[in-house]
């Protein structure tokens, strides 16, 4: 648990996924991703309702112009309080309780640790590890590991407080 914030990384809260609201296009696209994930596999219903789902998940993708994977791994608790045109490679693992901004790009092997914070215009190329409760700045490029705790900000991405 972050002293700061009371944001845990390692138990997801849910309510930040919960649909509010009928325009909420970054909660609904990541419903969708969450409800393949439960239907696939799942017999001929399942089959039925992942198809759904899959269509469901274009329509959001289209609206937002941003690319979450079907079988991405996400973890509980993933904000996108503006969804347009974040980018999410499907071998990115993303832990609980983390915010991804507008036009983040995590660009090959990335893993979030748990409550990661990534600003507006951020782009991870991996592979590379970011730990619990680290922040990303605005715009930076990071190519190498962040250490949990930090504040990372620049081109390329510097440590310029904790960690």
């Amino acid at each position: 648990m972050d002293e700061k914030s009371g944001i845990s990384a390692t138990h997801p809260d849910w309510s930040r996924e919960r649909v509010e609201r009928f325009w909420d296009p970054g909660r609904k696209l990541i419903r969708s991703v969450r409800r393949y994930q439960h239907w696939r596999g799942r017999g001929t219903l399942g089959r039925a309702m992942s198809k759904y789902w899959v269509l469901n998940h274009w329509f959001w993708s289209l609206m937002t112009q941003s690319e979450l994977h079907l079988t991405a791994q996400v973890g509980g608790g993933l904000r996108m309080t503006h969804p347009n045109g974040i980018i999410v490679h499907p071998e990115a693992v993303i832990g609980p309780n983390c915010m991804l901004f507008h036009q983040v790009t995590l660009a090959g092997r990335v893993v979030l640790g748990g409550h990661v914070d990534v600003g507006a215009g951020a782009k991870l190329i991996g592979p590379l590890t970011v730990g619990d409760h680290a922040v990303i700045g605005a715009n930076a490029v990071v190519t190498r590991d962040v250490p949990a705790g930090a504040v990372v900000a620049g081109v390329p991405a510097r440590v310029i407080s904790g960690g």
